[in-house]
């Protein structure tokens, strides 16, 4: 920029950053010796599946849920690392506190993404191309980690050019360019738009971002509502979206594991099943809300089994949940082989509502639970459990991509605060 040029403030300026490889970089981090080496993170030990692989191992074609059978006949020199949640959930903390010296207005996307709006700070900082740069150089100020940076005039926008030049990349498209920059990329390519969606509008001609010119905007609300309006200005560049600052009451709160392949043993599936249903609880407990309905799942080779299950009064108590999973198991379950189960409460609501005079009383295990909980709080989970989770699997918990370091969706406790809760 020439001296005689005066800057103009976008109208709007928004950022996406996203870690690269996160929870991969993590570990070639602490552990010098895998850096620049295939590595492929699985649940614990045992785990065959990969949650996610180095950019080494992605080379050799490596991928997010591959068998890692499978990944070390195509990466033989593949490292399997257990996942540790727990660092990955310090790492994110850190991180995105780190972000509120940019801008207060954050909204965290996932446990490695999250949106800044700085249209208010160019007065401040500087360009956007200059904040991006801070950006950069703010993450891997606190965690020593690399990431790629889009920023734009709108969410969707960012979010395709941070995944331009990855890793270690920074791509900025001006507002005034995101429709030309858009013009011809697939509309699938775009964040929320998915196959199902991506079909929907191939049946109209629309393939790439530049066919929307074509489709009336109102057959998108018609068959989507306000989200086909989003779609719309989505693939033209011009995203309305704000950022979500604020975590939304949770439509579900479930929990799954996968299990030893053709499991057949009604007592295993027995322990899974109460392992998931007191996660759930405690989750439901933790977070002052009840539930009515739950689902219950057991996945087979030919598909899942089970059902929706209904309790007679809205609960957050472990012995009710894991009725309706024997009621499932002996109903559903004909002895397949299972290799997942899945428990869900389908419609959280806040505790405190008119109590049913005719509910039955429940103040005994209420204060039962909730000696179990300040327990658990303060020693680890299951440090205070039902027997039968002595015979848990091993496995570790997993951070899931919608975790946040604060809320309802921060699911992974930190031993580290655990422990000094015990000394304290």
């Amino acid at each position: 920029m020439s001296q005689n040029t005066v800057y103009q403030p976008w109208p709007r300026a928004i950022i996406l950053v996203d870690m690269n490889a996160f929870f991969a970089s993590v570990e070639q981090l602490d552990h010098p010796e895998w850096r620049g080496r295939p590595l492929a993170i699985t649940n614990g030990l045992t785990g065959t599946c990969i949650i996610t692989s180095s950019y080494e191992a992605r080379a050799y074609g490596v991928k997010t849920g591959m068998r890692l059978k499978q990944a070390r006949s195509i990466c033989p020199d593949l490292i399997q690392c257990p996942a540790n949640p727990v660092r990955y959930a310090e790492i994110s903390t850190r991180i995105m506190k780190a972000l509120e010296d940019i801008t207060p207005e954050i909204e965290i996307f996932s446990v490695d993404e999250a949106f800044l709006d700085v249209t208010s700070c160019q007065k401040l900082l500087g360009t956007p191309e200059y904040m991006a740069r801070l950006t950069k150089d703010k993450v891997f100020e606190v965690s020593g980690l690399l990431c790629s940076v889009g920023i734009s005039g709108d969410k969707t926008t960012a979010k395709y050019a941070a995944k331009l030049n990855k890793p270690d990349g920074l791509t900025v498209i001006p507002p005034w360019e995101s429709r030309q920059r858009l013009h011809q990329v697939k509309v699938t390519e775009l964040c929320g738009i998915s196959h199902g969606i991506g079909g929907f509008l191939a049946e109209r001609g629309v393939h790439v971002c530049g066919d929307m010119e074509k489709l009336p905007i109102g057959e998108l609300a018609k068959r989507f509502g306000n989200p086909g309006r989003r779609i719309w200005y989505m693939c033209q560049g011009q995203d309305p979206e704000p950022l979500q600052q604020k975590i939304a009451a949770p439509k579900t709160v479930g929990h799954g594991k996968v299990m030893p392949p053709n499991t057949k043993d009604r007592n295993t599936l027995l322990v899974y099943l109460l392992h998931m249903s007191e996660k759930v609880v405690a989750r439901l407990r933790r977070h002052g809300i009840v539930a009515q309905v739950f689902y219950i799942g057991l996945r087979s080779s030919e598909g899942w089994l089970g059902r929706k299950m209904k309790t007679e009064q809205p609960t957050n108590d472990g012995h009710l949940l894991m009725n309706l999973c024997r009621a499932v198991l002996d109903v559903y379950w004909q002895g397949q082989g299972i290799h997942q189960v899945q428990v869900t409460a389908m419609d959280p609501q806040p505790l405190h509502k008119q109590e049913d005079m005719f509910a039955p009383d429940t103040d005994k295990q209420d204060a039962a639970n909730t000696a179990m909980d300040k327990v658990n709080n303060r020693y680890g989970e299951f440090t205070l459990a039902p027997a039968r989770l002595l015979n848990r699997s091993t496995m570790p918990n997993v951070i899931a991509p919608a975790w946040r370091p604060f809320g309802h969706r921060q699911t992974i406790q930190d031993e580290s605060l655990v422990k000094n809760k015990v000394k304290k």
